[in-house]
């Protein structure tokens, strides 16, 4: 039987997902508006970074947050679903 700290746990590991692929498209969204996707990219990489840095805290957040930055930033590259990567490593990948 899992416990009311397990159950908690996976609720914000769900809640992190849905979260994150909706950011996500958001970020692909401003690539596919042809004359304005540029200047959405310079609002919302900085915004995308701060997001990330608040969803995951140390390390991985901050590491997160500049190669989400850089990522959504950059042109075509707004294809890298930077949210659901980090998600994946986060709770595959790290070590605990």
């Amino acid at each position: 039987m899992k416990t009311e700290e397990t159950i908690v746990e996976d609720d914000d590991k769900m809640s992190k997902l849905i979260i994150g692929l909706i950011l996500d498209g958001i970020g692909m969204a401003t690539s596919a508006i042809t004359i304005f996707g540029d200047f959405a990219d310079i609002i919302w990489a900085p915004i995308a970074a701060f997001i990330m840095t608040r969803m995951y805290k140390g390390r991985v957040g901050k590491a997160a947050s500049i190669l989400t930055f850089i990522e959504e930033i950059l042109p075509i590259t707004d294809i890298i679903p930077s949210f659901t990567l980090t998600w994946i490593y986060t709770y595959f990948f790290q070590k605990k």
